[in-house]
């Protein structure tokens, strides 16, 4: 298992969409997005077809719930749909709640490790808007412990999230008017690094920090304990895809594009951990440890300890901003600052699209949009955006390494990788 996978590049759909509106399903979804993935690659369908033949391609597909938002499950299978060429191509669905393009994209990079394939289609996708927010509410729920966390209560993730806003003041002590001020300034940042980025849901949205701060009147009402809408990401219609292969196949697809093998990025370190799946135990076991989500910790050290690396060597982060708080708690797990030490970093500048340690120069889930399956596969290509110095406007200066964050569930399901050159 030492083989070395590469990242080729990808595509996501524009996130601002709304496809029920445009009369368009899930598999109108994947079959823009794959197409559009393997054109900005440079990879064919003939070429599908030979790798085909040699049983060296592989289709994995992350996806949450479209059991429910769609009424269709099996998704592995709907890449058949897309194009003849993917008939016989071996292809499975992977669920982890809102990390199941992480779980995806960990099954493809085992694959490509184990050298049992060449290239691994890694395709994300949920649609969201074919219900109301109080309907889509309750199905995510079920990300959560359905009948003890979600069943009955509306909207019942803003709340477990607005938990972990009450757990950070209490357990560091810190005074609410700065730590309220502190996530603000998260809402801010995501929102103005959207700004940026041509694919983002928000791009054209307005806020601002005074806005992220009037919490609780008409314009930005409560929706768990301390935390608003601005607090929140979107609800969001999205598919990302992201093309890993193998060391051989990466250095042949670098002479057959022109491209150098040594500006091809790979996966450098990684992660992945389960903590108690309810929010209460969560907390409980996390009582004596200076870190609040300690699982989400270990998951980040796990992949600094198989890349032989530290934060000081991470240039930009991706992280699962599904709420400011989770954010918040993500800035000590990284080990840009100490724990309880998270709004100094913030503060400072630090995280912000100039600072040190920028994080989600994408925007973010608060920013980008979250559509819940291809959320971890659209981080993984915003980092080879990023290393690859093909971010655009929202590129950080001198990227060579990225981590992303993707956790599913109250931070239960942790996914961590590192890709660089």
């Amino acid at each position: 298992m030492s083989e070395k996978v590469f990242v080729l590049g990808g595509e996501q759909t524009d996130f601002q969409r709304n496809w029920t509106k445009e009369g368009k399903t899930f598999m109108s979804m994947m079959r823009e997005v794959l197409d559009d993935a393997l054109e900005k690659v440079g990879i064919s369908y003939d070429e599908i077809k030979r790798l085909n033949k040699e049983n060296r391609v592989a289709v994995f597909v992350g996806n949450f719930d479209a059991e429910q938002y769609a009424n269709q499950g099996h998704l592995g299978a709907f890449l058949t749909e897309v194009n003849p060429a993917l008939f016989g191509v071996p292809g499975a669905r992977y669920e982890a709640a809102c990390a199941s393009g992480s779980v995806a994209l960990d099954a493809a990079i085992t694959h490509i490790r184990a050298e049992d394939y060449d290239l691994a289609i890694v395709l994300g996708v949920e649609v969201m808007k074919t219900v109301s927010s109080s309907v889509g509410g309750d199905f995510l729920g079920t990300a959560a412990y359905y009948d003890k966390e979600a069943k009955g209560v509306q909207f019942p993730f803003p709340k477990l999230f607005g938990k972990l806003a009450d757990v950070i003041l209490e357990r560091y002590e810190l005074k609410e008017e700065r730590f309220m001020d502190a996530l603000a300034e998260i809402s801010r940042i995501n929102y103005a690094n959207a700004k940026r980025n041509p694919k983002a849901q928000t791009r054209t949205w307005f806020m601002n920090k005074e806005h992220a701060m009037a919490r609780g009147g008409d314009n930005n009402m409560a929706v768990g304990g301390r935390l608003c809408i601005t607090d929140c990401s979107q609800v969001t219609d999205g598919a990302a895809v992201t093309l890993l292969a193998s060391k051989s196949y990466a250095k042949d697809y670098a002479k057959k594009t022109g491209r150098k093998f040594d500006d091809i990025p790979r996966i450098k370190g990684w992660g992945h951990r389960v903590a108690p799946i309810t929010f209460e135990a969560k907390k409980q076991e996390s009582v004596g440890d200076k870190y609040i989500l300690p699982w989400t910790r270990q998951t980040v050290k796990d992949a600094y300890k198989r890349a032989d690396l530290d934060v000081k060597n991470i240039d930009v982060f991706e992280t699962h901003d599904c709420f400011t708080s989770s954010e918040y708690a993500a800035i000590s797990a990284f080990g840009i600052s100490e724990p309880g030490k998270e709004h100094i970093a913030i503060e400072d500048g630090t995280i912000d699209f100039g600072g040190k340690k920028p994080i989600n120069p994408s925007g973010g889930l608060i920013g980008v949009g979250h559509p819940v399956g291809a959320s971890g596969v659209r981080m993984m290509l915003d980092l080879y955006k990023q290393v690859t110095n093909t971010a655009g406007d929202y590129q950080v200066k001198g990227a060579k390494n990225g981590l992303m964050l993707n956790i599913g569930g109250s931070a239960t399901t942790n996914f961590v990788f590192i890709l660089g050159k």
